[in-house]
């Protein structure tokens, strides 16, 4: 009887943390970039595809706005309240801190009462567009993982576009229109995510479904990353091995969810109604809350650890690669041209290891995880070995006192704790060898 209750309790359990947890909370096991594995040649690395933790990504941005001085406050001006657009008492002044709205909370910890947000000068100017640029940069490449989350505490815009970036701001190409009226803003035919297909999950769509007014409760835009992930990893996304194969082979589509920058184009504030109200212009102007960006550095599947410093993300490169996004292989290890690692097969996916050109397999390399100097030498720039004062030779395998005639009791020389000597024209072939098969196939 208390083994069925049990078993019974177990299955409501794993019922309910599945409603609760639809989605992975970590994608795929690239969390390590390779592991020690014992073979006939002895202990060697076997590598594996890898790539950073997903996180949120706006710790790590810089913002710009266009144009600089549309932030409210400087010169103070008052606005009307969020919830009656009738009751135009409320101040922004820059120089005092609780009346000032500056840029940088827009992504600042939620949560506290009064909430805190980022907002544009009013449509004073009007009839002229009230209309404002604001640029997210990471100078680094990211790959979305999660949607995009706009939180506006004046209303949703009538008309905006999100645009993103593929080469640091040079260029832009839209990601998503927002209008009240599609056809009327940017003429085309209203459309929301879930009217798309494998087949045109990369068509650029304008959606309706984001762009009410003052309605307390429909402050939130979306650009639906996850749901696009569902065309082909399903609802739940519990199949990515075909997410990840399609990514794998698609490079339009991996090129879809990464970025480098981002770029809101506020293009009309929150009317409410067909016309302005001319006389209460103060009703009018952008106010964001919060933006969430959820991603990681892309690494091109070579790193698990991208590290922040002096204001630049940087990967932390595995497999013999390097540069920012791991995007070339070391010096002396151009045996064959870089590639990005696979995700497949799961759950290890394929390095793609950077190997050691042919013209650096020679008297002087050496590498300090499959080509050790010996005896206390130490690997400097993977060109030598630097050797202890009584050794010498490629990997310091030599004893100083052997080359000069002998190693007798009166040279100072006791007996070696060494292993026996490896000639070195077979460690070389072995050693790469070694590196040769765990490397994976060769993708162009």
């Amino acid at each position: 009887m208390y083994l069925s209750r049990f078993l019974s309790i177990h299955a409501l359990w794993v019922t309910v943390s599945s409603v609760m947890q639809p989605y992975p909370l970590v994608w795929g096991h690239y969390d390590v970039c390779k592991t020690q594995i014992y073979t006939e040649e002895g202990k060697v690395w076997d590598y594996m595809a890898c790539q950073p933790e997903s996180t949120d990504m706006t710790k790590y941005l810089k913002v710009k706005l266009d144009p600089p001085d549309i932030t409210c406050g400087d010169p103070p001006e008052t606005f009307c309240a969020m919830g009656n657009p009738y009751m135009c008492n409320n101040e922004c002044d820059a120089s005092t801190p609780e009346l000032a709205h500056p840029p940088e909370l827009m992504f600042d910890f939620e949560g506290r009462h009064p909430s805190t947000f980022w907002q544009s000068a009013t449509w004073k100017d009007y009839p002229k567009p009230l209309q404002v640029n604001i640029t997210l940069s990471w100078s680094k490449t990211i790959e979305l993982t999660d949607n995009i989350v706009i939180t506006f505490e004046s209303g949703r815009p009538d008309q905006m576009i999100l645009e993103k970036s593929l080469d640091y701001g040079r260029t832009w190409q839209p990601y998503q229109y927002y209008a009240t009226d599609c056809l009327d803003a940017f003429h085309m035919d209203p459309k929301s995510v879930k009217d798309l297909s494998q087949h045109t999950v990369l068509e650029i769509i304008c959606t309706e479904e984001y762009s009410t007014g003052y309605m307390t409760n429909s402050k939130i835009i979306h650009f639906e990353i996850k749901d696009r992930f569902a065309f082909f990893a399903g609802p739940w996304l519990r199949n990515m091995a075909s997410l990840y194969g399609q990514l794998d082979t698609t490079k339009k589509l991996r090129d879809f969810f990464t970025v480098t920058d981002l770029r809101l184009r506020l293009l009309r504030p929150a009317v409410g109604e067909i016309f302005v109200d001319e006389l209460h212009l103060a009703r009018y102007f952008y106010a964001i809350s919060d933006i969430k960006v959820h991603g990681r550095c892309k690494c091109n599947l070579h790193a698990t650890v991208c590290v922040y410093d002096n204001s630049k993300l940087t990967c932390e490169c595995e497999h013999n690669t390097t540069g920012p996004d791991c995007g070339k292989c070391k010096k002396n290890y151009q045996g064959r041209p870089w590639s990005p690692g696979s995700y497949l097969p799961i759950p290890k996916g394929t390095a793609n290891t950077c190997i050691p050109s042919i013209s650096s397999i020679g008297t002087n390399v050496c590498d300090n995880e499959l080509l050790h100097c010996q005896n206390g030498g130490t690997c400097h720039n993977n060109v030598r070995c630097l050797c202890p004062a009584a050794y010498t030779g490629i990997l310091c395998e030599k004893l100083r006192c052997e080359e000069a005639g002998g190693c007798g009791s009166d040279s100072g020389q006791g007996p070696s704790l060494r292993g026996p000597r490896a000639p070195l024209l077979l460690l070389l072939p072995v050693s790469l060898a070694a590196l040769l098969a765990t490397a994976g196939p060769l993708v162009i």
